[in-house]
């Protein structure tokens, strides 16, 4: 008898976690940010439990990159995890498309009147909507690479709760891009570089080797310029709430460096580095073809130790 109830226990046990496996993830629901430009549609994640809650808002990085972290050449779904574990923890959480980009493209600007500051100023009236909503007892903004420096400036500017960077950079945006051109042929970098030198200085270029068009086609050099001018460790150095530095240390794109430039212009911000994660969140081998496997791999949890940081900030934020 005790071996035939031990038998059904155990057959209870393995439905409830193959219940629990097939349950979809939470869908959130939809939520919008009216602006002079049209609208921005984003997806909000909230308990249903009614109690007063954190927020996070979290920030995408550059290029066509949507609310959960993909982009049209892959999906790795890198923002939707996140949002989702902070679900789990009774956290919740606004994730949303850039004007432009994915449901948000009524929003859109020509590429040659977009400006960085549009971006800033996206998420600063983000974080003023979201403030003004009784059900959060805080508002903390979570920028991802481009993200960050969009994140620390809007967090400022609104007066959000505390700030976390992931994978930001600790050096304005030329600068990157120039060591990210480094592992190129010498005719890419000696075409590149004067290019960067004179955008950096404010000046659009007129004379672009079609090769470098991708890059620096006249219609985005605006954007470009208007990007480039901003120092991310002059503009943390502003930041007066508690600010988070998470980088990992298989990351293709931005070093650790980045991030200890970051903690050094903001001592009093808290630098976690995680071994094995790379830019899109995942745990990975310091291989470069399977790193960048899992830039278009969804089904790879969050590498492991991120989500605990993340959390513990944003409950330890009074």
């Amino acid at each position: 008898m005790k071996t035939r109830i031990l038998f059904l226990l155990l057959a209870c046990l393995a439905l409830k976690l193959q219940a629990l496996a097939q349950t979809p993830a939470p869908a959130g629901e939809p939520i919008e940010l009216q602006t002079q430009k049209g609208t921005l549609k984003g997806t909000l994640l909230a308990p249903a439990n009614g109690k007063r809650v954190p927020m996070v808002l979290i920030l995408s990085g550059s290029g066509p990159t949507d609310r959960d972290g993909n982009n049209p050449a892959m999906k790795n779904n890198s923002l939707k995890l996140v949002a989702e574990e902070l679900l789990a923890q009774e956290i919740a959480s606004v994730r949303f498309d850039k004007r432009g980009i994915a449901e948000s493209t009524s929003a859109a600007v020509s590429e040659f009147d977009l400006r960085f500051d549009h971006y800033v100023q996206d998420a600063a009236d983000w974080i003023r909507k979201l403030k003004q909503d009784k059900r959060f007892t805080k508002v903390v903004v979570l920028g991802h690479s481009e993200g960050s420096l969009i994140g620390m400036m809007a967090a400022r500017q609104a007066q959000a709760d505390g700030f976390i960077s992931v994978a930001g950079a600790g050096q304005s945006a030329d600068k990157i891009i120039r060591e990210q051109l480094q592992a190129q042929p010498p005719m890419v970098k000696d075409a590149a570089f004067p290019i960067l030198d004179q955008l950096a200085q404010g000046k659009a270029v007129t004379d672009v080797n079609p090769m470098l068009a991708a890059l620096f086609r006249p219609s985005v050099q605006p954007y470009l310029i208007s990007w480039f001018k901003y120092d991310p460790q002059t503009e943390i150095k502003k930041l007066n709430v508690p600010i988070l530095l998470v980088q990992g240390t298989q990351d293709l794109q931005v070093s650790t460096h980045e991030a200890q430039l970051l903690a050094a212009a903001a001592p009093k911000s808290k630098l976690v580095e995680i071994e094995h994660m790379n830019h899109v969140l995942k745990e990975t081998s310091a291989d470069r073809a399977t790193n960048f496997g899992t830039y278009a791999n969804p089904s790879l949890p969050l590498a492991t130790p991120l989500m605990p940081a993340i959390v513990t900030f944003v409950k330890t934020i009074k």
